[in-house]
């Protein structure tokens, strides 16, 4: 048997309702592993589960889809890890703030030596994502034009430098002076301050009436509806999420055949799940940074039993870069 700190929620609601449990882990089953975890990144779907939006399995419950660590045991069955590799993953089940887990087998990868585990806790997830965008959802080419919104966060951040190493150019929105600086840093041309400035307005001005090919955003509610008006002919809306508001209904009218638009809200739990091979994916994924044409920005670190202090500062909008929790 083993030994791990656990953050867990008794109870839906706020921050405060996050505590650090002692609890005992059986030893690894067939085809599992135990990892002892070193980093675990934080991201907005941890809200979404600790406030009940998104139930998890059973109260009281540890939240949280993403870490990295080394292996400590395997069950039986297990041929392709051993104790003392390093590893990471990202999706379901949840349950990632701890510093030990099981974990199936088949959802880790190793990670290269040349990355460590805070950069690997923050990359799993959202860099997984910009492998499923920039892949599989509309391959970016040389001369694209992208709007980035919250360009300056741990997921804006990695898909500015993603596109800008494909040939795009970048737009990107900030919520502040603040982070203007963050976004150029990561590759935007242009950052537009949308609190202040009508973002669909500034883009069709910095693109000369053209637009953009793509739209990233993960606000959700009409953010998603009126980041229509910034694409060209063509163009393609992402919603990641929906931090704002729920997502709204779009008339397929307001999409064509004039306009000749598209919208997809693709997931990357739904990614991870279903690429052929994750390693080699992953591997593509963790290139891009050995080769130094995306890095990481981990704006913020917490302790595990720091975890709400955490929570409150990712749902300030105040972050800039990743958010982790090193155990």
């Amino acid at each position: 048997m083993y030994e791990a700190n656990q953050v867990r929620i008794h109870a839906y609601g706020g921050p405060e309702e996050m505590k650090t449990d002692r609890v005992t882990l059986p030893p690894p089953g067939p085809g599992e592993v135990l990892v002892r975890q070193k980093a675990v990144g934080i991201n907005f779907i941890d809200v979404y589960h600790r406030k009940g939006v998104f139930p998890i399995p059973a109260l009281p419950g540890a939240i949280g889809v993403e870490a990295a660590g080394e292996v400590e045991a395997v069950g039986e069955d297990v041929i392709a890890l051993r104790p003392g590799d390093r590893v990471a993953y990202a999706g379901p089940p949840v349950g990632s703030y701890a510093d030990a887990r099981i974990v199936a087998a088949e959802k880790l990868v190793k990670i290269p030596d040349t990355i460590g585990f805070d950069d690997a806790a923050t990359l799993m997830l959202k860099g997984m994502t910009g492998h499923m965008l920039m892949t599989r959802v509309r391959p970016l080419k040389q001369g694209d034009i992208v709007l980035v919104h919250a360009a300056a966060g741990g997921l804006g951040s990695i898909l500015c430098q993603w596109a800008c190493a494909l040939g795009a150019r970048v737009i990107g929105t900030v919520g502040s002076p603040a982070k203007v600086d963050a976004a150029i840093a990561q590759g935007c041309s242009d950052v537009i301050l949308y609190k202040q400035q009508d973002f669909a307005a500034e883009t069709r001005r910095l693109t000369e009436g053209r637009g953009v090919d793509v739209v990233y955003e993960g606000v959700g509610g009409d953010v998603l509806a009126r980041s229509l008006d910034c694409l060209a002919p063509f163009g393609l809306a992402v919603n990641l999420g929906q931090v704002g508001n729920p997502l709204q209904s779009i008339e397929l009218a307001a999409l064509g055949p004039q306009r000749s638009l598209s919208v997809a809200v693709p997931g990357v739990f739904a990614h991870l799940r279903t690429t052929p091979n994750l390693q080699q994916a992953a591997d593509e994924m963790f290139a891009l940074v050995t080769s130094s044409r995306i890095s990481t920005t981990i704006g913020h670190r917490y302790g595990l039993s720091e975890a709400a202090d955490a929570h409150r500062l990712l749902e300030s909008g105040a972050s800039t870069g990743a958010i982790i929790l090193e155990s």
